[in-house]
């Protein structure tokens, strides 16, 4: 547990960026009410109670540390901390400069900036010019323990769990309102300490930046036409490395979700970086951001261009079977990606490699542990997600144990589904516990749970057990459906509408701007039939926008990536982590 004293706090505060940035993504939906500019008095830090202090049920008075509990949960409804004046969704910059002057650090990501001010013991949290998050470390705060937190608000509405190199904590998350959480962060609790104090709090509020801000997402999705919603669950595979007339239909016809980008399309950094842009700038009159997605997983499936040092093979990183370095690795995996622009991940794999004969998975899976896989893995897509990049656990219900590659030919697996979660489905179920975002579904056959569907397509895999066992309530993406898996089997379009009737959300065309068009037309198609209910479409465009708002996606232009930079961190992780093996 770190030191928590005053002198300590710039430190501490330092060390918890990327605690601070991991959590704004990942709650961040819509919101904020921008009426009220002006920020209210300073709120005093609770004082032990009077005479004239509420009893409780037994006619007992509350104790300080339970009247400051009980404050700090009220304060929160009104998006307010003790000892800050400010409103949490409402104050503007420009009042905070007022009061508090200049920062004494700022720190930036894609969509957010923060603020420490090291003597009121806060970090200020913004969505454009509107405070969305106030963080406290106030020694007061911290001298609250859990049960306290427990007894005062009861049950919270989410329990989260974060750990890196640094940090080893349980959140705290309650929805004191309909736009405002409140999130108590502490260490988590051991045999040794079962009654921790809390590190810090932080009431955050949703707000929205885009055109659509005072819109929730029923409003939005009400004014999108059949045609928008489909072309949200499409991500697209282009052609070449430039930007052509296919590619500029596919964002201002078909307004589709996302992109994919493979090395054809990536030559080198500054090409790259103008591809994106190009592309956000032909995007910026769409109603929402697009994904722009990517295969790094490290070792040998890595597309990004510029000479960018090798990491090890995940089989490599599951040898070394260290959480920390496979942490470190996500991080700048994730850096890599904001680096050139990307804003989604196609990795990490969580495949059991249980096969020695996998001609596809191989290295690429951490080994045929399922608790080695499960911890390197959920710690590689928390990396990934501490830089505000969407990971993707795949290849689900596990891929580990093919003989046949299914980019060539659609694999089959003879097992039931006990005999899936004593291995295969372990990693998976323990990623979507701690905060998966994204599932990829495999074209793999699974005759002894549905022996007509691959599982891309199978109702029973991807509603029965993906969304009502495992408790996926996230986005669900196919593999690519040009893979031969499908195409030697399945008209690609009728492979689509079986897959979204399965409960998919998008599909991945990787390849063919014609199978694309295809695709889009035969969703249309069975809409209209009314083979699949709009309602449908709806819930997967709701979960769409939502993962988009969660990470603040926006068509924001990269000016440069530093190659070198990244390579340095890269070449000083490996060294450190050879030293350690050494």
């Amino acid at each position: 547990m770190r030191n928590r004293s005053t002198s300590r706090l710039k430190p501490l505060i330092f060390l918890t960026f990327p605690l601070v940035i991991f959590l704004v993504a990942g709650i961040y939906f819509f919101g904020g009410d921008r009426d009220e500019k002006q920020p209210a008095k300073a709120v005093p830090v609770t004082t032990p109670p009077t005479k004239n202090t509420p009893s409780d049920s037994n006619g007992n008075q509350p104790s300080s540390l339970d009247a400051l509990v009980r404050d700090t949960f009220s304060l929160s409804k009104e998006g307010k901390v003790v000892n800050s004046p400010f409103i949490s969704g409402k104050t503007q910059k420009i009042d905070v400069t007022d009061q508090w002057g200049k920062p004494n650090q700022s720190t930036k990501t894609s969509n957010s900036r923060y603020e420490e001010y090291t003597e009121h013991h806060v970090v200020l949290g913004y969505l454009g010019d509107i405070v969305n998050d106030i963080r406290s470390y106030d020694a007061e705060l911290q001298t609250i323990p859990l049960n306290e937190i427990k007894k005062a608000g009861g049950k919270p509405n989410q329990i989260r769990y974060y750990q890196d190199q640094f940090n080893n904590q349980i959140i705290l998350v309650y929805h004191v309102n309909s736009t405002t959480y409140l999130k108590w962060i502490l260490p988590k609790p051991t045999e040794k300490e079962p009654n921790p104090k809390v590190d810090h709090i932080s009431v955050y509020t949703q707000v929205e930046n885009q055109a659509d801000q005072q819109k929730n997402i029923d409003d939005i999705i009400s004014d999108m036409s059949i045609d928008e919603k489909i072309g949200q669950m499409i991500i697209a595979g282009i052609s070449g490395a430039k930007m052509d007339i296919q590619t500029k239909n596919l964002i201002t016809n078909d307004k589709v979700g996302g992109m994919i980008f493979y090395q054809e399309n990536l030559v080198n950094p500054e090409q790259t970086i103008q591809l994106l842009n190009e592309i956000k700038t032909e995007n910026v009159h769409n109603r929402l951001p697009l994904f722009l997605s990517v295969d790094q997983e490290g070792g040998r499936i890595s597309r990004l261009p510029g000479g960018l040092y090798k990491f090890p093979t995940n089989k490599e990183i599951g040898v070394i079977n260290n959480s920390q370095f496979s942490y470190k690795v996500g991080t700048i995996l994730g850096k890599e990606l904001n680096g050139f622009g990307f804003n989604l991940d196609f990795a990490p794999v969580l495949d059991v490699n249980s096969n020695p004969k996998n001609p596809i998975i191989g290295d690429r899976s951490f080994g045929n542990n399922p608790d080695v896989v499960s911890k390197l893995g959920i710690q590689t897509m928390k990396g990934l997600q501490s830089q505000n990049i969407i990971a993707t656990i795949k290849h689900f219900p596990g891929h580990g144990d093919t003989s046949v590659d299914s980019h060539l030919e659609l694999p089959i697996v003879y097992k039931n589904l006990t005999e899936l979660k004593k291995l295969e489905l372990i990693p998976f179920k323990r990623a979507i516990d701690n905060g998966a975002d994204v599932v990829m579904v495999a074209h793999i056959l699974l005759p002894e749970l549905d022996a007509h569907n691959p599982a891309s397509m199978s109702n029973v895999i991807i509603t029965d057990i993906l969304r009502k066992q495992l408790d996926f309530s996230g986005v669900v993406i196919t593999d690519d459906m040009t893979m031969k898996a499908v195409t030697d089997h399945y008209k690609i379009g009728e492979a689509a509408v079986d897959s979204i009737k399965a409960g998919s959300d998008i599909i991945l065309v990787a390849h063919d701007y014609n199978k694309v068009a295809e695709v889009i037309t035969s969703l249309k198609a069975a809409v209209q039939k009314g083979e699949i209910s709009e309602q449908m479409i709806s819930d997967s465009v709701r979960r769409i926008i939502m993962l988009k708002r969660k990470y603040g996606m926006n068509n924001t232009k990269i000016d440069d990536v530093n190659i070198e930079e990244l390579n340095h961190s890269i070449k000083n992780l490996l060294d450190e982590y050879k030293t350690e093996q050494n």
